[in-house]
């Protein structure tokens, strides 16, 4: 059933909350009773069966054990299915509820803040809060996979060096945006498992390298000969006793000694019986987009790179190997030893297992690579659903520049939203404005919505157009006591960077600057920011630098608009300071930092002699 997009999301996820809550509780039900079923045959039947052994009806005893052990394996095969059927509802529901929370804004909440993916050495991740406690990563992510992660960290980290596939990018989300039961299942399905799954670097190396010794011919003659001749002498001598027990003997020590000579084997097939929950996980995404009908190019030809040249499918392929992990996980049963000696099992699954990595095995790294690129796209549409009224960004090839249209912060709840332009004439926006009047947070603004933008996603804001740049930000610089490298060097080591990439990279650069130089005196500070800032332009960089020193606001002039001044502004009233967060053109007239001193406690008013 397709999804009523349109309606509102809250109420979209509400609705489908309550119906698996509802789903859940009639299921929980019928599994209690179910369990009171079994516990009331086991204890009639084993009643019977006493009573009829005791009255000497030993037939009646006999069958009734018989009927009752059928019956009762019949339940506990239900009720495991029930179980499983319970779990996979109970992910549904609580994908609801997380993203109600989301919704209302309880998303810091989430366990997956894509800690493990801060990069201080990276250009822009760390001052445009992408990864960690309240990051762009923990708000959208639903990905379950270790690739999956990863592959979303990719898109807001590392964007194309093309216009090409964001569109194709924007097209898929569209429509997944569109299809939210099937992304809710998805996600189920790849949560399926019990534990996290691990990176499938070891299993797809696996995969792709085969040994061909299994499937030469007197190696498959002979496994399939020698268990059968073995097993035909074990039959005539308990049937006829016209066979020698040495024969059967002799065969048994043969296929030992085969088996005992195989150790590395054991090894292997221990690794797939490891790979075992992966494996089931990637045939149930794998089957469930196989069977979408989807129109956007992108999901499209994904689906086409999941068929192999007979025309297989890929969860079909995958099914048999998640079907010899199973035959393998039967290794550790106690009667395996026999059957193992009796049927050289381990020999007829390495056989099996080298004939699928021959036909299959090199396909796997792409099915695995597909399942985490539907993952991304998943986590990026859950913006456009949640706020309808973003909009996709135009990006641009020609006349560099950036122009949006009440643009706002995506991780603020209450973000006021602000125009902004910039231009080839005019390329870098000198930011002015008093203490907490929201200049930092306006870089920050631009800078994520690029990054969504790049992702394919839709950005916060009514209209947006912008060109491909490479990002660079100056914005939380530290201290490194480890490297003994102090915060004013750290910050000249970025802007380093910054200036290097303005005169070497591919495509320009956007660059937002918070306050630069912040750790040497006025005089050095001011000569630094306005050398810094003549070298980027001329070098025809675009970008935003937030500052408090107002005689920077003679670049504008001097630049012939090149750069251009705007600011922000507090006002005061009932005594209070306020802050309206709007933009405004020119330097910043109003001052603050006073205020604030004394709100803290601090006597400004006394003689302040010592």
């Amino acid at each position: 059933m397709e999804d009523k997009y349109l309606l509102e999301p809250k109420k979209q996820y509400e609705k489908r909350k309550a119906y698996y809550k509802r789903r859940l509780e009639n299921l929980t039900q019928t599994i209690n009773r179910l369990s009171n079923i079994r516990l009331v045959m086991f204890l009639a039947g084993s009643g019977l069966a006493v009573f009829f052994y005791w009255t000497h009806r030993t037939s009646l005893s006999i069958s009734t054990v018989v009927i009752t052990v059928v019956a009762f394996a019949a339940l506990v095969i239900w009720h495991q299915t029930l179980r499983q059927r319970q779990s996979y509802l109970r992910l549904l529901y609580e994908g609801y509820d997380q993203a109600l929370k989301r919704l209302a804004g309880e998303w810091k909440s989430f366990l997956d803040s894509g800690e493990d993916f801060k990069d201080p050495a990276h250009p822009y991740s760390g001052d445009l809060d992408l990864f960690g406690l309240g990051s762009l990563f923990q708000w959208i992510n639903t990905a379950r996979t270790f690739r999956g992660r990863e592959t979303l960290k990719e898109r807001l980290s590392e964007p194309p060096v093309e216009i090409g596939p964001i569109i194709e990018r924007q097209e898929a989300i569209q429509e997944m945006t569109k299809n939210l039961a099937w992304r809710q299942r998805f996600l189920a399905d790849a949560s399926m498992t019990k534990r996290t799954l691990s990176s499938p670097k070891g299993m797809i190396e696996w995969a792709k390298t085969f040994d061909a010794t299994y499937l030469r011919l007197d190696v498959l003659i002979l496994a399939r000969a020698l268990p059968l001749i073995t097993i035909l002498f074990l039959f005539l001598y308990f049937e006829t006793s016209r066979v020698s027990f040495w024969y059967p003997l002799t065969g048994c020590l043969i296929q030992s000694i085969i088996l005992f000579w195989g150790k590395q084997r054991g090894k292997v097939l221990n690794a797939v019986y490891a790979y075992k929950e992966s494996i089931k996980v990637y045939e149930k995404m794998l089957e469930r987009f196989e069977k979408r009908s989807f129109q956007a190019q992108h999901l499209q030809s994904l689906k086409k790179g999941l068929r192999d040249r007979e025309g297989k499918s890929a969860s079909e392929q995958i099914r048999k190997l998640a079907s010899l992990a199973d035959l393998i996980a039967n290794r550790s049963n106690a009667m395996f030893l026999v059957i193992n000696i009796l049927t050289l099992w381990d020999i007829q699954c390495m056989i099996a297992l080298e004939s699928w990595k021959e036909k299959s095995g090199r396909s796997l790294d792409r099915w695995v690579d597909t399942i985490a690129e539907l993952e991304a796209l998943a986590s990026l549409s859950i913006i456009h659903f949640d706020h309808q009224t973003w909009r996709y960004p135009e990006l641009i090839a020609e006349n560099p520049g950036i122009a949006a249209v009440k643009m706002g912060h995506p991780l603020l709840r209450e973000s006021v939203c602000n125009d902004l332009s910039i231009e080839k004439q005019s390329g870098i926006l000198l930011i002015t404005g008093s203490n907490m009047s929201g200049k930092s947070t306006l870089l920050r603004t631009v800078g994520i919505n690029l990054v969504l933008a790049y992702a394919g996603a839709p950005v916060y804001a009514q209209s947006f157009r912008c060109s491909l740049f490479q990002i660079y930000t100056c914005m939380r610089v530290s201290d490194n006591l480890g490297e003994n490298i102090s915060s004013f060097y750290a910050e000249l080591l970025r802007i380093k960077q910054i200036v290097i990439a303005s005169k070497t990279a591919d495509k320009k650069i956007f660059f937002l600057l918070d306050e630069i130089f912040k750790g040497t005196n006025s005089q050095d500070r001011h000569a630094g920011a306005k050398v810094l800032i003549r070298q980027l332009s001329k070098a025809g960089s675009m970008g935003m630098v937030s500052t408090h020193d107002l005689e920077l606001g003679e670049l504008e002039r001097e630049s012939a608009r090149k750069i251009r001044n705007y600011h922000f502004r507090e006002y005061y009233q009932d005594d209070q300071i306020r802050f309206d967060y709007r933009l405004r053109t020119g330097i910043s007239t109003t001052r603050n930092a006073m205020y604030l001193i004394k709100m803290a406690g601090i006597d400004v008013e006394g003689e302040g002699t010592l």
